[in-house]
């Protein structure tokens, strides 16, 4: 049940974002919901070697090389999914720590902890 709530919520979020952000484009709620679900698989997948093949950076930039990382999974989001636009690695970077920020509140209103 959790896993539907967040869904919805990344849905939610990604597509209001879209509205708010001049350099993300997401047509429809369906591509929203696209969008979701393709973050959520490369975050849980494809993030991880990032971050292990790029420790010596993070480390060396205490942690702030992360953002990067966060910018290029939505950047590789926008390459796969046609419903789907950022117009450049900025417009990621802030799309993307946005959707990071509004995701942790509303799961921590949302998610009920066991």
């Amino acid at each position: 049940m959790n896993l539907i709530i967040k869904l919805l919520i990344s849905t939610i979020v990604v597509f209001v974002l879209s509205y708010f952000l001049p350099g993300v484009h997401v047509t429809s709620l369906t591509g929203a919901l696209m969008v979701a679900v393709v973050l959520g698989l490369l975050n849980t997948f494809l993030k991880p070697i990032f971050v292990l093949l790029t420790i010596p950076v993070t480390l060396f930039t205490l942690g702030f090389f992360l953002l990067v990382i966060n910018a290029v999974i939505i950047l590789i989001c926008d390459y796969l999914i046609a419903e789907f636009s950022v117009d450049g690695f900025l417009s990621a970077l802030f799309f993307s720590i946005l959707l990071s920020i509004i995701q942790s509140v509303l799961n921590k209103i949302f998610i009920e902890e066991k």
